[in-house]
């Protein structure tokens, strides 16, 4: 009894196995609550029928409250309404009830001994025995539920059964059924809804046969329902907050950046077990009132698992998104199923032999060992969250292994591996690199290529041995065509004058930077932009992450002998008008660049410098003619990535003095008047944080800049050697504006905050 609800045909009971007296009276019974407007109003006329049914003496209702933070019983003396409120709390009969969400029944309700073995914490009221002179012996508590597995939505309380012993199984049968009909009519005094999701099905925002396809996806792709409402149906956050609440009947939550978390609470738990449980206290103490978040407060086994952990005088609940949960604690850009893999590793002892089974990946198959199943999961969840890097470190001793991802160049922690297993791990991703997994003691390269939902995803993966252990670093590559020139968010000068220098048919451009920094997508944009079947293009990348018609794009494979220099040789047979180089790193790649550009090419590179003029001298110093070089180059632009502010949550406001002043510093003083700007005109921004971003404040990334023109004036000084602070002053007469300078008037622009822009350039 209890699986289904209770529903009649055309108004009449449904049949529940009654017969005799007994039918008779829940037949009664069914027609007067069902048509009533108010339970609590009727209560009282039908208490007697409800106690001969339940053959009791007395009984207590309680509904939930709208708060989440008690339960209610209404009754009424004469003319007044009364109310007795009890908290969520494992101290009285009705609170463990309505916390544990199955029936519990006692013999003798002043023993404690026996209560104590139900809950250290259960204890018998008997101020109310004091009071009246009523002597309370047996007593049964049963949740009240619409079905088993929907919201507890109250608690029926029955004390003393007639003619004296303890309530029976058979008693027991016929309380669910009378919990049953009140959680029917609960649910329609509450507005309640059927499940999770009818409040937005009710309001035409998606329909039951999409929702069922969505269900059958969320475990295979590891994704939340949440999700798919939001990022596929664009159903709003709000509205499925809403339908929630109406389903569970207790107050939603979102993920607030300034809560801090009780500290005292989680030095008593395990993060990662969190992660996996969905869980997470929020506020309070255990002396006291505890608050607890959680995806799903109806699921009993956890609801158990929370009053083990954390043993409260009394609890009050939140309904709040899986990924607000995670938010909260670090997890946020992983899955909760990624957590819960990794919780299984605890319990399974895989040895690095067994992981030889193939090496496809993109999809979770729960027939795979769990560490496969892990490290698919992880390079799904790495690439939905927009993560540039997967970083797998070792922990000492054993301590577990940390999983890192960068995500808008900032890397977050999303998920712990046990120490045990952590070989393992690694060893199915150098079996997925084809990387020698016996060799950890010398640093390996490979590169992974997977398929997820049907698109293809490519990997480098790079090996290290550390103190603690081996460590992997998973780059995950940009795969697409190339960026549009005009969204490169170049200032105006430095827009007019790359069009201008990339124009020339022959000569060198530099594009300089940090690993990290963007230098492909610029090229690749710049390329875009000269791209015309009039010339031919030749590319030598390692690896090809942007393609784009019209080029002839070439990976580089060193171990056969095709590196950049085999490669430049090359194209300087095949007829280019146009080479791009992936990278001047050595004298010999440098030379043949030079050489190239001096004989009719243009050609296009990189190289790692912190600034376009220190490229210059970095270049001399691989041993390149300063005359030579002098001719051939035409600019070098400098560029980092800076995380832009939420678009849909920053915050406007006047900078104080002081941040006004600072802005000053940062462009210079002298140049500040160029900007033509007046100090009660600025409006600056700052981070706030909502759903878009995850609560950073900060989506996306965009780049600052610094372009240097090759002059008449550098030209001589590259020639006669000069140093880089006296080609710096030259190339700011020439129009440069540095890094900082470029990020100050995109701060001013409300694109990004001057932290962000300190985080990547220097004063």
């Amino acid at each position: 009894m209890g699986q289904e609800a209770l529903k009649g045909k055309d108004g009449l009971p449904p049949d529940v196995g009654l017969i005799g007296h007994k039918k008779l009276l829940f037949n009664r019974l069914y027609a007067r609550i069902k048509g009533a407007i108010a339970f609590a109003e009727l209560l009282p006329e039908v208490e007697e029928t409800m106690l001969e049914f339940l053959q009791a003496s007395r009984l207590t209702v309680y509904q939930n409250a709208r708060d989440g933070q008690e339960i209610i019983a209404k009754f009424k003396t004469g003319q007044e309404l009364h109310e007795i409120r009890l908290s969520l709390s494992n101290s009285s009969i009705a609170g463990y009830a309505a916390l544990s969400q199955k029936p519990v029944r006692i013999d003798d309700a002043y023993d404690a001994d026996a209560l104590q073995k139900i809950h250290p914490q259960l204890r018998f009221n008997s101020s109310f025995d004091q009071r009246s002179g009523f002597t309370t012996s047996s007593m049964m508590a049963v949740p009240i539920k619409v079905k088993d597995g929907a919201p507890m939505l109250g608690v029926l309380q029955l004390i003393n059964k007639v003619g004296g012993g303890a309530f029976t199984d058979e008693d027991e049968k016929y309380a669910k059924i009378m919990a049953q009909l009140l959680g029917e009519k609960f649910h329609d005094e509450f507005e309640g809804t059927s499940g999770p999701h009818e409040y937005l099905i009710k309001r035409g925002l998606i329909d039951q046969e999409k929702l069922d396809a969505f269900a059958k996806r969320i475990k295979k792709e590891g994704v939340t329902m949440t999700y798919l409402l939001v990022s596929e149906m664009k159903i709003p956050p709000e509205m499925v907050a809403a339908s929630l609440e109406s389903y569970y009947q207790i107050p939603f939550m979102r993920y607030d950046p300034k809560i801090e978390l009780p500290k005292h609470l989680l030095k008593k738990l395990n993060l990662s077990y969190l992660r996996r449980q969905r869980w997470v206290p929020i506020a309070g103490d255990l002396d006291d009132e505890l608050v607890i978040l959680i995806d799903d407060p109806s699921d009993m086994n956890r609801q158990m698992e929370i009053q083990r952990a954390l043993p409260a005088k009394k609890y009050v609940f939140r309904i709040g998104f899986e990924e607000d949960v995670l938010q909260y604690l670090g997890g946020g850009p992983v899955s909760s199923y990624l957590h819960g893999l990794a919780g299984k590793l605890e319990d399974e002892n895989v040895e690095d032999e067994q992981l030889d089974e193939g090496v496809e990946a993109g999809e979770v198959n729960e027939n795979e060992s769990t560490v496969i199943q892990l490290v698919n999961r992880l390079i799904i969840d790495a690439a939905r969250a927009g993560a540039s890097d997967i970083h797998i470190e070792p922990g000492k001793g054993k301590l577990s292994s940390k999983v890192r991802l960068r995500i808008d160049g900032s890397c977050k922690e999303a998920l712990e591996v046990p120490s045990t297993h952590i070989r393992a791990v690694l060893s199915r991703i150098k079996i997925m690199a084809r990387l020698d997994i016996a060799e950890r003691r010398r640093p390996q390269d490979g590169k992974i290529v997977v398929k997820i939902r049907g698109k293809p995803l490519e990997l480098r993966v790079a090996t290290l041995p550390t103190v603690f252990g081996e460590g992997a670093v998973l780059r995950v590559l940009a795969s697409g065509g190339a960026l549009p020139f005009e969204k490169l968010n170049l200032s105006p000068y430095n827009y007019q004058e790359s069009e201008r220098l990339i124009q020339i048919p022959y000569g060198i451009f530099m594009v300089v930077g940090p690993t990290g920094s963007g230098k492909t997508t610029t090229l690749h944009a710049y390329l875009g932009r000269i791209n015309t079947p009039d010339k031919k293009i030749w590319t030598a990348e390692d690896p090809v992450e942007i393609t784009q018609p019209g080029l002839q794009q070439c990976q580089m494979d060193p171990k056969a002998g095709f590196d950049f220099p085999a490669a430049l040789r090359a194209f300087l047979r095949a007829d280019p008008d146009v080479i791009l180089i992936g990278e001047m790193r050595d004298r010999e790649t440098s030379h043949a660049g030079i050489e190239a550009s001096l004989t009719g090419h243009l050609v296009f590179s990189t190289l790692h410098t912190n600034s376009a003029p220190e490229t210059i001298t970095r270049l001399l110093d691989l041993g390149l003619d300063p005359l030579n070089f002098a001719d051939a180059l035409l600019g070098v632009l400098a560029q980092r990535l800076v995380r832009t502010l939420c678009g849909e949550c920053k915050q406007s406001y006047k900078p104080e003095d002081k941040e006004w002043e600072r802005l000053v510093s940062l462009y210079g003083e002298e140049y500040f008047p160029e900007l033509n700007l007046k100090r009660e005109d600025v409006i600056l921004y700052r981070a706030n944080g909502c759903g878009t971003c995850s609560k950073t404040g900060y989506k996306g990334r965009t780049g600052i800049h610094e372009l240097l023109s090759n002059t008449d004036e550098l030209k001589k000084m590259i020639a006669t050697g000069a140093k880089i602070a006296e080609m710096r002053e030259q190339a700011m007469k020439d129009g440069m504006r540095t890094l900082i300078q470029d990020g100050v008037v995109k701060v001013i622009k409300g694109q990004f905050d001057v932290q962000q822009l300190l985080k990547v350039a220097a004063e």
